[in-house]
C-alpha cells in the first residue's frame, strides 16, 4: 500500500446526492482528506461493534472549496475513518 495515499479524518458532514431507482447515492465531507476532484478509493471506519465497515469513494467532486466524497452508504458525522485514494 502506498502510504502517501493513505490518510486519517473524520466525516464532517451528509448530504443526499442523488436517488435513482433502487440506488440512493451520498456526499459527505471529511475535516481532512488526500482526495481530489476525479478520484475514487475507500473510505475505512469501524462499527460501535467492532464491525469493520468499507465505504467505496465512487466520485470526488470540489464545490465551493469543499471537497465531497461520493458514497451509496453514508457514515455518521464524527465518525472517524481512514481514506485510501486508489486512483
Amino acid at each position: 500500500m502506498n502510504e502517501s495515499s493513505e490518510f486519517k479524518a473524520a466525516v464532517t458532514d451528509i448530504r443526499l446526492e442523488s436517488r435513482e431507482g433502487g440506488v440512493v447515492r451520498w456526499r459527505m465531507t471529511l475535516d481532512n482528506t488526500k482526495f481530489t476532484a476525479g478520484d475514487v478509493g475507500i473510505l475505512e471506519a469501524v462499527s460501535r461493534t467492532g464491525t469493520r465497515i468499507e465505504v467505496p469513494v465512487l466520485a470526488v467532486i470540489v464545490e465551493d472549496g469543499d471537497v465531497w466524497h461520493v458514497v451509496e452508504k453514508p457514515l455518521a458525522g464524527g465518525t472517524d475513518v481512514v481514506g485510501r485514494v486508489t486512483r
